[in-house]
């Protein structure tokens, strides 16, 4: 399957169904205080750049974003792959488009928030795949069993 990958606005109706369904998918997999969602309208603010991944016939099949907290920081947030997609690498297309900006920008670091292990496997092997390794909490973000942290230094050279 071919996709592409381009920044787009979080301002449009098949993003939000995209927003739709990420939160259908993560409700029944925490209690709602240690979920951590932006909305559509936060995501389009200016200090995050949202990437949609398209099918060969235009249809949003994926997105992620990239927050910049500050100089110092980037968060990688609300990644989502349809369920009818996985599997076919449009996650990681995803992820590596937003380290890259990350890169592009100067960040010397990339962080990112997710589910456990044991409700996200998918995800943790997504992260770890891409380089990012497991890491205590950051920024206001409470330690709990219902959430995992990594990170991805950008200041070190890039495999060959």
């Amino acid at each position: 399957m071919a996709i592409s990958i381009a920044i787009e606005t979080a301002l449009q109706d098949d993003v939000r169904v995209l927003v739709g369904k990420l939160n259908a998918h993560l409700q029944p997999l925490s209690p709602p205080e240690f979920q951590f969602k932006m909305t559509v309208e936060q995501m389009a603010g200016a200090d995050t750049t949202v990437f949609v991944a398209r099918d060969e016939a235009g249809r949003a099949i994926g997105m992620g974003a990239l927050k910049v907290h500050s100089a110092e920081l980037g968060e990688v947030k609300r990644m989502f792959t349809d369920p009818a997609v996985r599997g076919q690498r449009v996650g990681s297309a995803l992820l590596e488009a937003i380290v890259s900006l990350a890169r592009d920008k100067g960040l010397p670091i990339v962080m990112l928030e997710t589910g456990g292990l044991a409700e996200m496997p998918e995800a943790h092997r997504l992260y770890t795949r891409a380089g990012f390794t497991q890491r205590g909490p950051f920024l206001n973000y409470p330690d709990s069993q219902w959430s995992a942290f990594f990170e991805m230094p950008l200041n070190q050279e890039q495999p060959a």
